[in-house]
C-alpha cells in the first residue's frame, strides 16, 4: 500500500524543524494519508497537506521512497513548499477518521523525539533526517 507524507520544513535556531501534529487519539505524528487508486503520489501529497492541515502547498522536492515495514506500507516523502506564514502552533479540525482536532507544532529534526511520537513516526523522522542531509550535500 502506498502512502504519501508531504514535508514541510523550516529553519530554527539549530537546524530544520519539520511540521508535526499531536493526533487526540494516536500521539504525534507528521501528516501523512493514502495515495488513491489512480492518483499521482504528488497530486495526493498537496491534498492530503490541505486535508489535515488547511495548509495548501506546493512540490519542492521529492525525498524518496521508504519501506516502513508495517502492513506493507511503502511511503513516498516530498518537500513542499508553502508561501503562507505559519504560526509556531496552532488546531486544525480535519474531518479525517470522523473528525479531529489537530494541534500542530514544530519538531527540530536534531532534537530526541520523545515517548509521545509512535515508533512508525520515528521511523518516518529518521528517513526525513537522512534524506534531507543527502540533499545538502
Amino acid at each position: 500500500m502506498k502512502k504519501v507524507c508531504p514535508v514541510v520544513l523550516r529553519s530554527g535556531n539549530e537546524g530544520y524543524e519539520v511540521l508535526a501534529f499531536k493526533h487526540p487519539i494516536a500521539g504525534y505524528q507528521i501528516v501523512k494519508g493514502t495515495i488513491e487508486e489512480n492518483e499521482r503520489a504528488e497530486i495526493a501529497g498537496i491534498r492530503e497537506l490541505m486535508e489535515e492541515s488547511g495548509i495548501h502547498g506546493e512540490i519542492a522536492n521529492y525525498l524518496g521512497a521508504w519501506d516502513s515495514g508495517y502492513q506493507n506500507q511503502v511511503w513516498e516523502f516530498y518537500v513542499m513548499s508553502v508561501t503562507s506564514h505559519l504560526p509556531n502552533e496552532w488546531e486544525f479540525y480535519t474531518e479525517d477518521d470522523g473528525g479531529h482536532n489537530f494541534s500542530f507544532f514544530w519538531q527540530p529534526l536534531n532534537e530526541k523525539l520523545n515517548d509521545q511520537w509512535h515508533p512508525l513516526f520515528q521511523g518516518a523522522i529518521g528517513f526525513i533526517k537522512r534524506a534531507i542531509t543527502k540533499l545538502s550535500t
